[in-house]
């Protein structure tokens, strides 16, 4: 078979019919690899993913409208594993709605902290700059925001929070945003003189659980 004469030096052949969810798999892995390598989310442009691979950026279009789109499939595995440390964080806590937001807000935090630039794409970003399977209104249909709605809904049917507080979700959204400022806070400010993150992300736990507790519960909390 005669090479394209019309590709660029050291490029990859052309894909054979069938092999492009390979070509993709091997974009997302080779952007995956530039983030975790820099990172930075800046780092990573369609010109640096098509140079790793060996295709042209043309060949990145093909599967990706463009880097946005290509950074959130790189976060797809992440958004399925952040689901998944929610889950196992109150597997074994469940029966205890209070213990279970503790062990909720301590591992988001840690999964921030643990791997920020894959946090910066999935939780910093702008929202319009989101695609659309990974919109707001999907977030907060299916996987980890469900259970903290499910955990705070939990703790009011056992009588446990206070009468005069709003809805489930509600609470759920603010709860969302101290955790989520702790852990923003632990990414973008790292040097910033304070407790360890660990002990930060416990006493953001404290905080909104003596807003939430009844009065007794609460003072049993703090025994």
């Amino acid at each position: 078979m005669t090479p394209d004469a019309s590709a660029p030096a050291g490029a990859r052949p052309r894909a054979r019919r069938g092999e492009g969810d390979r070509l993709r798999d091997e974009i997302i892995a080779a952007a995956e690899a530039l983030l975790l390598e820099t990172g930075s989310e800046d780092a990573v442009s369609i010109r640096a993913v098509a140079d790793r691979v060996g295709v042209t950026a043309p060949s990145i279009y093909r599967h990706f409208t463009d880097k946005q789109h290509l950074l959130f499939e790189v976060c797809a595995i992440h958004f399925a594993r952040f689901d998944a440390v929610m889950a196992a964080a109150v597997a074994d806590v469940d029966a205890d709605p209070v213990a279970a937001l503790r062990a909720l807000g301590q591992a988001y935090v840690r999964f921030a902290v643990e791997d920020p630039e894959h946090y910066r794409i999935m939780f910093m970003g702008r929202s319009e700059l989101t695609p659309e399977q990974y919109a707001d209104e999907v977030f907060a249909a299916g996987g980890a925001f469900p259970t903290l709605v499910a955990t705070l809904q939990a703790g009011i049917d056992a009588g446990r929070f206070r009468d005069d507080l709003p809805p489930a979700h509600d609470i759920a959204v603010v709860v969302w945003a101290l955790v989520h400022g702790v852990a923003s806070l632990a990414v973008t400010k790292p040097a910033f003189p304070a407790a360890p993150v660990a002990d930060r992300a416990a006493l953001a736990c404290e905080v909104f659980l003596r807003g939430l507790l009844r009065r007794d519960d609460a003072a049993d909390s703090s025994a």
